[in-house]
């Protein structure tokens, strides 16, 4: 029987619930491995995964077998109830509906790992409304505003 090959690189961005800053440096890295964990569990690869305390991305080797909107939708209600059972957080957290996913060629995960592990460094000259608005451009992506994630601006 032939076997199926391929080769799936995504990257998924998503937001906690109203761009909230709720992902603490002290627990993160908790988060992360527990993250990693639901993605290798489906059989997936973690290739890397970072964030801020606003926001995640992680990029994964996929399977053509995997549903993607089915995992994510498991990363974020498992993580959830992860973070509110050791009460990492002492405010109301929830991630944002929806999210972003990206697809890269083998040639190009250097680079997106490395911009992944750099996150901290990224977002001293981007915001993250910046970033994830030039991903949909860069990407090509049709978007209406209105659907985006709910962002909230600094007010001065």
């Amino acid at each position: 029987m032939p076997d199926t090959y391929s080769q799936i690189y995504i990257q998924i961005v998503f937001a906690v619930k109203n761009r909230n800053a709720l992902i603490a440096g002290n627990w993160e890295e908790r988060l992360y491995k527990y993250i990693t964990g639901i993605v290798q569990g489906d059989g997936q690869k973690m290739l890397s995964i970072n964030g801020m305390p606003d926001h995640i991305h992680f990029l994964i080797g996929m399977k053509p077998t995997c549903c993607l909107s089915d995992l994510v939708r498991e990363i974020k209600k498992s993580s959830n109830t992860f973070i509110k059972e050791n009460k990492f957080s002492p405010y109301s957290f929830n991630w944002q509906e929806g999210y972003g996913a990206f697809s890269y060629s083998h040639s190009q995960l250097d680079n997106v790992i490395g911009y992944i592990q750099n996150q901290k460094t990224h977002h001293k000259k981007k915001t993250f409304k910046e970033e994830y608005l030039e991903f949909l451009l860069n990407f090509n992506i049709e978007f209406k505003n209105e659907y985006l994630f709910e962002w909230i601006e600094n007010v001065e």
